[in-house]
């Protein structure tokens, strides 16, 4: 029977994403048995983030600075211009290291069942910094749902007035899959964005 401090520990652990009970007593374990090594570090990170979080007012990522990381970053191509739905996309394209220009979060997806409008979302902040020019591609990196799908409509009709070039991430068949685990929807976009063979 653990103390009521670590079975509040082990409970909060419990309810982050991909732990549940037994996965959060183990890191609860391995926290109390490795003190010195693992929960001390842990403990001076979370405070530092706790004390230093912030949404970037420029492009809506979580840092600890703003304007965060990326927008200060006088490497990365202002002309570009990508729009995602989340942060967690945001890190995961550029993790990928692939995209050298700037990130947008809407914080969410038009959604009629969800009640998600958009005035919801942060869209008349993406059309003002499209207005201030100096864009000149918007890269729609929408999850491939009818949701993102419904919210990158949207975005390029909102957007379609002012001269910049609206692209949208390519969808279809991932890489090493194979057609036979593959749902409909997946096969049906791979066929209408087929190209000639180079």
């Amino acid at each position: 029977m653990a103390s009521p401090e670590i079975e509040a520990l082990t409970q909060a652990l419990a309810r982050l994403p991909g732990l549940g009970p037994r996965s959060a007593r183990r890191a609860v374990l391995h926290l109390l048995k490795k003190r010195e090594a693992a929960l001390g570090p842990l403990l001076t990170a979370l405070a530092a983030v706790e004390e230093r979080l912030a949404t970037c007012s420029t492009c809506g990522n979580v840092d600890t600075t703003d304007p965060c990381s990326i927008c200060a970053d006088q490497r990365r191509d202002a002309r570009a211009l990508c729009v995602v739905e989340e942060v967690a996309d945001l890190w995961a394209l550029d993790r990928s290291r692939l995209f050298p220009g700037r990130f947008h979060v809407l914080g969410g997806r038009l959604s009629a069942l969800e009640g998600v409008r958009p005035e919801d979302l942060s869209i008349d902040a993406l059309v003002r910094r499209i207005e201030q020019g100096g864009i000149d591609e918007v890269v729609l990196a929408m999850n491939a749902t009818l949701e993102g799908q419904t919210t990158a409509h949207y975005l390029a009709e909102r957007i379609e007035r002012f001269p910049v070039r609206v692209t949208q991430l390519a969808h279809g068949l991932p890489v090493g899959g194979e057609l036979d685990y593959l749902d409909e929807g997946t096969l049906a976009q791979a066929l209408r964005a087929r190209r000639p063979v180079s």
